[in-house]
């Protein structure tokens, strides 16, 4: 893994010459003002210091399973001896002072702020399993044996336990979490501060998950923006939400369509919301109705269309919602956005994805934030089907229940840190 610094006048800048320099791939870590020293730093302007990391090419290649998941090592459950959590308390302490001494990696404190905590809340979740062990009359060492001292320090298996139950602890899918514990057992060296290999993780997690992908202007439209997924995720909600934000906001033309003719209440919700922005609002029925609209609308930067939700095992309706996006591609430029709630179960999620992956290419939206405490599953179907992930929405108001997404707080949040 790689990580710079640059300075410039404005964090745009700054993050230009990153990527001049190691390519679009780099995930902005932290940005910050930088400190001016001496007298004449009065008559100096404000400058930005942005930090950047860059996964190399032979560290993404990851370890998985092939083994039956019975078969795989499991990470032991902490035992009723306070030595372990002594070494955590201790590893934790000495990080700390490391923190404080001029000679502390660079690397490091250049996500200090991102991480702020993290550490304290591990050591809470350590003890928590503790407690949890001791009031349990089974025996706690119920999977393989941690290896010798002499191949991983005690301080990284406590540390790589406290990652395993915290991932699990927030939905995250065993397979991956043994990837991170895996690469934890990678950079593992004697001494090596308890921070680092937390600041490691975070920077991976952060990596994997990639960069946002919103909706940009880039270009003159018109474009096609196309919402699929199953019914009840908020697909029209989440259409209103974006059109207020790209009409309103940034002043752009848009027309709102929908192709859901199965659901009354979908239509006319999405008609009160076109009525509230002022902005045209169709109900296509066929493909030629669609190819009209498209002539209809040829001036506007922007065409929402809000498709039908539909059984994984409903073909008609299936080839319907493909018919009408083959139509608008043939046209326009199109951006698909499979629209997920984070309330669903992992397996069902995945089935749903692997779905609409036969159907076209997508970016990710997830609902309903807020009615789960457990952010797992993003990074789940983030690393199942490798789309990148444009928004979350928390709630139903519109247009200010949504953000795009942002990877150092749902990482954080995975950690164990507040969302």
């Amino acid at each position: 893994m790689i990580i710079k610094k640059y300075v410039g006048k404005t964090e745009s800048e700054a993050t230009e010459e990153a990527r001049r320099e190691l390519g679009q791939n780099i995930v902005v870590m932290n940005v910050r003002p930088t400190k001016k020293t001496g007298f004449f730093s009065l008559f100096q302007s404000q400058k930005i210091e942005v930090t950047v990391a860059l996964e190399e090419e032979s560290e993404r290649p990851v370890k998985t399973y092939s083994q039956p998941k019975e078969n795989r090592p499991q990470i032991v459950t902490p035992s009723k001896d306070s030595s372990q959590r002594d070494t955590i308390v201790s590893a934790t302490q000495n990080a700390t002072k490391v923190r404080e001494s001029k000679d502390y990696r660079e690397d490091n404190s250049a996500i200090e702020e991102k991480l702020d905590n993290l550490s304290n809340l591990l050591e809470k979740n350590f003890i928590k399993n503790e407690k949890d062990s001791s009031s349990d009359n089974a025996p706690s060492d119920t999977g393989v044996k941690a290896p010798e001292k002499d191949e991983i320090s005690e301080e990284t298996m406590s540390f790589i336990k406290l990652l395993y139950n915290t991932l699990i602890e927030n939905e995250v899918d065993e397979i991956y979490v043994n990837q991170l514990t895996d690469e934890v057992e990678k950079i593992s060296k004697p001494g090596l501060p308890f921070d680092f290999a937390l600041a490691n993780v975070y920077q991976k997690m952060v990596l994997k998950f990639g960069k946002s992908e919103p909706i940009v202007m880039d270009k003159p439209g018109p474009r096609a923006e196309i919402f699929i997924g199953p019914t009840g995720v908020g697909k029209t909600t989440t259409i209103a939400k974006l059109a207020s934000e790209l009409s309103v906001t940034q002043k752009k033309k848009v027309a709102l369509l929908t192709v859901d003719t199965y659901r009354i209440a979908a239509a006319e919700q999405l008609r009160t919301y076109a009525s509230i922005l002022e902005i045209p609002f169709r109900v296509i029925y066929s493909v030629e109705e669609m190819k009209q609209a498209a002539e209809d609308f040829k001036d506007y930067d922007f065409i929402m269309v809000d498709t039908a939700g539909h059984s994984l095992h409903n073909e008609e309706l299936k080839q319907g919602v493909e018919s009408f996006i083959r139509t608008l591609e043939d046209i326009m430029e199109c951006e698909n956005f499979l629209v997920l709630s984070a309330t669903t179960k992992y397996r069902d999620l995945i089935e749903i994805a692997d779905a609409y992956s036969e159907m076209v290419a997508y970016r990710l939206i997830f609902t309903k934030m807020d009615e789960t405490g457990a952010k797992g599953n993003l990074y789940n179907v983030r690393m199942h089907t490798g789309a990148p992930v444009a928004y979350i929405t928390n709630g139903q108001n519109v247009p200010d229940d949504i953000a795009v997404f942002d990877a150092q707080r749902i990482v954080k949040n995975l950690l164990g840190g507040k969302s």
